[in-house]
């Protein structure tokens, strides 16, 4: 896990452990919860997904311990990381600053609104970045999760950007989008 700190934000970046995937024909690889398959109505690792949404959980509930207050904690990640993200800000009963979900699916779509009862982050701001050319999680996917996010969240709160051309990968846009969500949501104290 890495740790990177700014003047006034920390960063804490957990690495995914080495564990079978499915679609990767049962080889290890980094990843927080199986994946089986990349279609929607793929079968889901319900039980490593919310394993692992408690051990993020507890990441937070450490650091609330350490000083920081959970509405001073934006959760983010790529791909599979934004995915978990997403699952575990909303069904978190710690009011966070907000979520960054880059090139992802909100996991376990269909137990949501139910998954989101108790969850304090049904006002949290989310950024959603895309891109347009994405073949591993298509725009496909960034698209219907923004619209069940917008069903189950303030929908004001939601903002889904796309970039033209870029694939599963980052551009220097992105980055900036990013930059400019942490700077709002997190401002110096």
């Amino acid at each position: 896990m890495a740790t990177i700190r700014t003047p006034h934000v920390k960063y804490i970046c957990p690495h995914a452990p080495i564990m079978p995937v499915s679609l990767n024909m049962n080889m290890a690889m980094p990843s927080w919860f199986d994946i089986i398959g990349l279609s929607p109505d793929s079968q889901e690792d319900d039980t490593g997904i919310k394993q692992a949404a408690e051990n993020i959980k507890a990441l937070i509930d450490q650091e609330v311990k350490n000083g920081i207050p959970s509405n001073r904690i934006i959760l983010g990640g790529f791909s599979q990381g934004g995915a978990l993200s997403l699952y575990t800000a909303l069904t978190s009963t710690q009011k966070l600053a907000g979520i960054l979900a880059l090139s992802c699916w909100l996991p376990l779509r269909t137990s949501f609104p139910q998954a989101a009862s108790n969850s304090a982050n049904k006002e949290v701001s989310v950024l959603q970045c895309h891109g347009e050319s994405d073949p591993l999680v298509p725009i496909m996917f960034g698209s219907m999760t923004s619209e069940k996010l917008r069903s189950i969240m303030n929908p004001a709160n939601v903002s889904f950007k796309t970039y033209p051309g870029l694939a599963h990968s980052s551009c220097s846009q992105e980055m900036t989008d990013i930059k400019q969500f942490i700077e709002k949501q997190l401002p110096p104290c």
